[in-house]
């Protein structure tokens, strides 16, 4: 399926160009949350006369993520959760604490899906997620994860 991309797209392409995606990935996502328009000829030349305007609100996109890159780059996040002797967690972290953390201490919406867990948080330790915050523009995170007995100490 040809679609043409009315946004920066990380790993696909920038606005404006004609791209071939998967069906699915197509109509469910991209035409759907009104990132791509179907390559016909008309929308072709409709986004031609608008790319100006398409790539203004891309600029100003990328400042608003330019300033939460700014609070969120480099920041400690630490949890606190029950966990074996081992150090191996009951359950695992996911990106939706992770966001609420982010909210309750930076005072910003994240949304899980731009979430970019380096590895599966299942035990006590440090490690490192990105924030996907644009196309262009990613804030590494890091989280910290200690036993819930060793946190009251």
């Amino acid at each position: 399926m040809e679609v043409i991309l009315l946004e920066n797209i990380k790993n696909l392409g920038q606005i404006g160009d004609k791209v071939d995606v998967k069906r699915g990935y197509g109509r469910n996502f991209l035409i759907k949350y009104g990132k791509a328009l179907i390559a016909s000829k008309t929308n072709i030349d409709l986004v031609n006369k608008k790319k100006d305007e398409l790539n203004q609100k891309n600029l100003e996109l990328k400042k608003s993520a330019k300033k939460i890159f700014d609070i969120l780059n480099n920041t400690k996040y630490r949890f606190s959760k029950r966990a074996k002797e081992n150090g191996e967690l009951y359950g695992s972290i996911k990106p939706m604490e992770i966001c609420q953390n982010i909210s309750d201490t930076k005072k910003t919406d994240i949304k899980p899906s731009q979430i970019d867990l380096i590895q599966k948080i299942k035990k006590t330790g440090t490690y490192e997620a990105k924030v996907n915050l644009h196309a262009e523009v990613q804030a590494k995170i890091h989280i910290e994860v200690v036993e819930e007995e060793k946190a009251k100490n």
